[in-house]
């Protein structure tokens, strides 16, 4: 027995020859139309996994460098500080520190609130291992009397006000000390006028003792004025690599050498 021929196979069998012969070319249009998608398809999906993103940590590590550029800062503001090349513990501390309140900026927390300590720290330590260049410092015109204060109170504090100097810990050249006190030299102003006003009213905190704390709080407008004045024009050293020993005995105890 032969099966009875389908309805549309008995439509397209009525239909006139030369509706046949249409209907013949579509579907050998379609089934041509298939395959050139099919083909397509195949070949964008060899392209994207050719161009796939690589999952290294100098990729990830893309999202710190649209603020803070792997040499200096990517935009305009002065607000964000060099990374590279400081000290991996004093890089680590701060991550925490976002992490943990101690330190307050929404971005930053927001980044870093549902990360681990290891990864943290091998962010850190990748920014530590960078050598980059440092960006040009800039010279402006200030005036003479506050460099000189400035200077003073950088070099050897001011034995009045009870300040050590800042290169008793942040280094005789001001690069920083390894593990954890940051260099100095190559912020912006504007950076490290707002980083001694957080101190100064709490926003900024570190590890007990604060050391850094207690220094602002004894720091008047105008002297905070001639340090970070005579901090943003110093001339980087050839060597700018972190210190591995301090010139001296710290005069305050400070829980960021030790945390």
């Amino acid at each position: 027995m032969h099966a009875e021929p389908g309805r549309a196979a008995v439509r397209l069998q009525a239909a006139p020859q030369r509706v046949r012969r249409f209907l013949r070319l579509l579907r050998g249009a379609t089934l041509r139309a298939g395959i050139m998608l099919a083909m397509s398809a195949l070949s964008l999906t060899t392209a994207l996994a050719a161009s796939a993103v690589p999952d290294t940590l100098a990729q990830r590590a893309l999202a710190c460098t649209a603020c803070h550029d792997r040499e200096h800062r990517a935009t305009s503001e002065a607000w964000f500080p060099r990374i590279a090349g400081k000290p991996a513990g004093y890089l680590y501390n701060q991550l925490i520190h976002f992490r943990e309140g101690r330190r307050r900026y929404p971005m930053m927390t927001y980044m870093v609130d549902h990360l681990s300590d290891a990864y943290l720290l091998e962010l850190a330590q990748y920014f530590s291992a960078l050598d980059l260049p440092y960006p040009a410092v800039p010279s402006p015109a200030l005036p003479a009397a506050r460099l000189a204060r400035g200077r003073m109170l950088v070099e050897k504090g001011d034995v009045t006000l009870d300040l050590p100097a800042c290169a008793s810990c942040h280094g005789a050249t001001l690069t920083g000390l390894v593990p954890a006190v940051p260099g100095l030299v190559g912020l912006p102003r504007e950076y490290l006028v707002a980083q001694l006003g957080a101190w100064q009213t709490g926003l900024r905190r570190a590890a007990a003792p604060d050391c850094m704390a207690q220094i602002t709080k004894r720091l008047t407008p105008d002297d905070v004025s001639a340090v970070t004045d005579w901090l943003s024009t110093r001339p980087i050293p050839a060597k700018p690599a972190p210190g591995t020993r301090l010139p001296s005995k710290p005069v305050l105890a400070c829980g960021s050498m030790v945390h």
